[in-house]
């Protein structure tokens, strides 16, 4: 009889030790597919420029600076920037500064000695032109670029699931309509949030802060655990309509020492007087409120130190 109890005993040990073997070679199957999704991906991604660029040491945690342009590009126009966002990252302050700069900011081209819209500078020297003429203007370095093509980003909304956000002003953008308060977006109808400009008593900076909040949403869902079921569609849609100089290594170098940061994102405001010059509209920034911006961005990145 004990023999018998043994037996069934040392069955069960054998049964329990093939599921979990299985399940081990499952879950590495599984990571396996990922990582080689989100590699194919980040190789689609990953468009190198001729800028030189500083030397950051990730594992010391050192602070760092990425400017996103969203872009509408179509067949035979190179579009303009009309999103211009840079983000600062500091892991030992556990949190990054985000700044929406209105597409009309009246500034200097760098690579053009003229005077014009920052959001020209793209049609004019693509992502190079974009990142210098940014980096005069903050005077602080900007270390990498996001490219994303806005015609694409609903894939983006979608690939995630869609996303909320809160609507603090009620408006019909084409044929959608947006309530106040809590709002349930899939890509087309965030697309459409975010273009809205018109409509709206803030101008520019009402879409920019729209802008920010899909961007907030997509970083949300995306970082779910909710999303993880959707990694292939969301890495296919990332590969299709994001470009960056960012390479795979430094993309696991950060998501290792600076994740915690993401959890803490602070959205900036620059205040700016609305004008015509020669006709046209312009947004003017005070050099006050210019020096303002960039102390700001300074401190965060510790450069003032």
């Amino acid at each position: 009889m004990r023999a018998n109890k043994n037996r069934k005993k040392r069955n069960w040990v054998r049964i329990l030790g093939i599921i979990l073997l299985l399940l081990f070679i499952s879950v590495g199957a599984y990571l396996f597919i990922v990582y080689r999704s989100l590699t194919n991906a980040v190789d689609t991604m990953h468009e190198p420029i001729e800028r030189p660029k500083r030397e950051i040491t990730f594992e010391k945690s050192e602070p760092f600076t990425a400017l996103m342009l969203g872009v509408d590009e179509r067949a035979g126009d190179k579009g303009r920037s009309d999103t211009i966002i840079v983000l600062t990252v500091n892991p030992e302050k556990n949190s990054v500064k985000m700044l929406s700069i209105p597409r009309d900011t009246y500034t200097e081209i760098i690579g053009r000695g003229s005077l014009d819209k920052i959001n020209h500078a793209y049609a004019f020297g693509g992502v190079e032109m974009s990142m210098d003429t940014v980096e005069n203007f903050l005077d602080i370095p900007i270390d990498y670029y996001l490219k994303v093509n806005m015609e694409g980003f609903q894939d983006i909304v979608d690939a995630v699931g869609g996303i909320t956000v809160n609507n603090d002003l009620e408006f019909q953008e084409g044929k959608f309509h947006f309530a106040e308060g809590a709002i349930d977006l899939n890509g087309r109808e965030a697309l459409a949030y975010v273009r809205m400009r018109k409509q709206d008593p803030q101008g520019d900076f009402g879409r920019q802060k729209r802008q920010r909040q899909v961007i907030q949403g997509v970083i949300d869902k995306g970082g779910s655990l909710g999303s993880l079921t959707k990694f292939d569609s969301i890495f296919k849609a990332l590969g299709n309509n994001v470009k960056t100089n960012m390479t795979f290594d430094e993309m696991v170098d950060i998501q290792s020492n600076y994740r915690n940061a993401a959890a803490n994102i602070e959205q900036m405001k620059i205040e700016a007087t609305g004008t015509y010059i020669g006709g046209i509209s312009y947004q003017l920034i005070s050099e006050e409120e210019q020096q303002r911006i960039q102390n700001e961005l300074k401190d965060h990145l510790e450069l003032n130190q």
